[in-house]
């Protein structure tokens, strides 16, 4: 796992049609504003994914860091959703083993254009989620 000076910072796909849903599903049921995001098509994004050794012009994983720790693949998924309030059930999935989790999580990460769409240019989040939006 590696450092990152930010904490609580997604990192996303913006192009993703997924992606962006999953970012705005998070926004909404992050009450506390906890979370901020990046795409990993911005300036910021970039860095950061490059500082995790994600390829920015083909990621292949969204990214968190929480704790002043960065997860990927499905760790980075359930660390998020274990973090909202009503969502901290979801702690019992990293029960499953990780190598079983990452390999769903990449089947989806995979086809994610194929069966969900891409947007043209990144996501542009409405003015309540702007705030939260590291370019």
């Amino acid at each position: 796992m590696s450092k990152w000076p930010d904490d609580d910072v997604i990192l996303y796909d913006g192009v993703c049609i997924f992606c962006s849903r999953w970012i705005r599903f998070i926004a909404t049921r992050d009450r506390a504003k906890r979370f901020r995001f990046t795409a990993i098509q911005s300036d910021y994004g970039a860095r950061l994914a490059r500082a995790f050794g994600i390829d920015p012009d083909d990621p292949d994983t969204n990214a968190v860091v929480h704790g002043g720790v960065a997860y990927f693949k499905s760790d980075a998924a359930l660390t998020v959703l274990s973090n909202l309030r009503g969502w901290h059930w979801t702690r019992m999935f990293f029960a499953v083993p990780k190598p079983l989790r990452n390999a769903v999580y990449n089947l989806v990460a995979k086809n994610r254009y194929r069966i969900f769409g891409k947007y043209e240019q990144c996501f542009v989040p409405d003015a309540a989620m702007r705030a939260r939006v590291l370019e």
